[in-house]
């Protein structure tokens, strides 16, 4: 790995914004465009559709541990070695997946796959390694737009690619879009990380100065909370939806994207005023806002018995509106809180919005199981959206102590 960090990785050359755009809409991709296909997929590998599920479940799980890996690597190595290797790995896997003829090999090839979240992570860091803390969230704001647009737009592209040239359509074009994707890194993204000394052991000896960070948790737990209330959202939205209001997979998925369009929302909000406005403001709007419209829903749907499949999904744009506002910037927070660490920083704080995301999703399928009503998942994303509240406002307490 040393050896990739030549002369092209030395200098600190900004990307274009659509190249950082790129990084982070292919690895959003590979999370979801073959979902339309599980069924099919399980067909052609003679396998129970609760194994093949899998292909969602592990490669999540990977992806939330590999965050904690190529944080530290591209402090040590550099961002661009990093990414580029990444990426690489990604197109080898992808072929893996195309070539397997049982469901075991393609769900290791799957796992591998995960590989592209250097791409996601790292890209963050590099916006933090070219801005202050401030424009980088209104940088970062228009970076993940991104990944608003692509969970919109990719399974509807995997449904029509399967549909009309079956499941090995959806990894050829993953295998494409990686292909372009290292072209494109390679030619426009200079390495951006700060040039250090020492070996990757004196690097690992400097963690902990992040990890007994306050300021650091506070806008890990805001984001991490945050993007909870979107997690328990995908886990218990598909039974809400189809269970209780009765919707026709055509109307569940109509409606299912309305997180989606209240964070891009959001992200065009942070993109324009968190320079202005500043990081913290941001996120406990963004938090509030966010616990406040989902609690006015528990509320309708408690108390006044006012519930129906266009009342939950429109609030839920609020949930979207809030985590656009909130994502951006508490993640410029956290990799502004030890700069030289940023990688580190975004792929712990990526690793534990994955990880806790899974586990809520997981809770509110649970909590949902034979019920006949969606309180118990609105209750969960209120309670989990406070959570982020209380934990910006006691960032933002800190951060006032420091500066008396």
């Amino acid at each position: 790995m040393a050896q990739l960090t030549d002369q092209t990785t030395t200098r600190r050359s900004p990307p274009h914004i659509l190249t950082l755009v790129a990084l982070v809409g292919v690895s959003t991709l590979s999370m979801n465009i073959f979902l339309p296909s599980l069924p099919a997929m399980a067909e052609w590998f003679a396998a129970d559709y609760a194994l093949v599920q899998l292909s969602v479940g592990a490669y999540l799980g990977v992806n939330a541990v590999l965050q904690l890996i190529v944080g530290p690597l591209s402090d040590r190595y550099g961002r661009r070695p990093v990414i580029l290797w990444g990426i690489a790995l990604f197109m080898l896997a992808t072929i893996g997946c195309l070539m397997a003829e049982t469901i075991e090999t393609f769900l290791v090839f799957r796992m591998c796959q995960a590989a592209i979240v250097t791409a996601m992570v790292l890209s963050r860091a590099v916006v933090r390694d070219l801005y202050p803390q401030d424009k980088a969230a209104s940088m970062l704001g228009y970076v993940t737009m991104g990944m608003s647009v692509v969970p919109m737009v990719g399974p509807a592209i995997g449904g029509l690619l399967e549909g009309s040239f079956g499941w090995h359509s959806n990894f050829w074009l993953l295998l494409l879009c990686g292909a372009g994707l290292w072209i494109l890194a390679y030619t426009d993204l200079g390495e951006t990380a700060p040039l250090k000394g020492g070996n990757f052991r004196q690097q690992v000896a400097e963690y902990p100065d992040l990890l007994t960070s306050p300021r650091f948790w506070g806008y890990c737990l805001a984001a991490a909370f945050a993007s909870g209330s979107f997690f328990a959202y995908l886990g218990g939205a598909p039974f809400v939806g189809s269970a209780i209001y009765g919707l026709t997979p055509a109307e569940l998925g109509f409606y299912f994207g309305a997180p989606a369009v209240g964070y891009m929302i959001g992200n065009g909000i942070s993109g324009r005023f968190s320079q202005r406005i500043g990081v913290d403001r941001m996120v406990l709007w963004g938090a509030l806002g966010q616990a406040v419209g989902l609690g006015v829903l528990l509320v309708l749907t408690l108390v006044t018995g006012v519930t129906s499949a266009l009342v939950f999904f429109g609030f839920m744009t609020v949930l979207g509106l809030g985590n656009g506002m909130v994502i951006p910037n508490a993640t410029a927070g956290m990799l502004s809180v030890r700069p030289h660490l940023a990688g580190t920083a975004s792929g712990l704080g990526g690793s534990m919005m994955i990880g806790g995301g899974a586990a809520l999703s997981a809770v509110a399928g649970w909590l949902l199981n034979g019920g006949e009503s969606a309180v118990p998942l609105i209750a969960l994303q209120v309670a989990s959206g406070s959570i982020a509240v209380l934990a910006i406002a006691l960032t933002i307490r800190r951060n006032k102590r420091l500066a008396s």
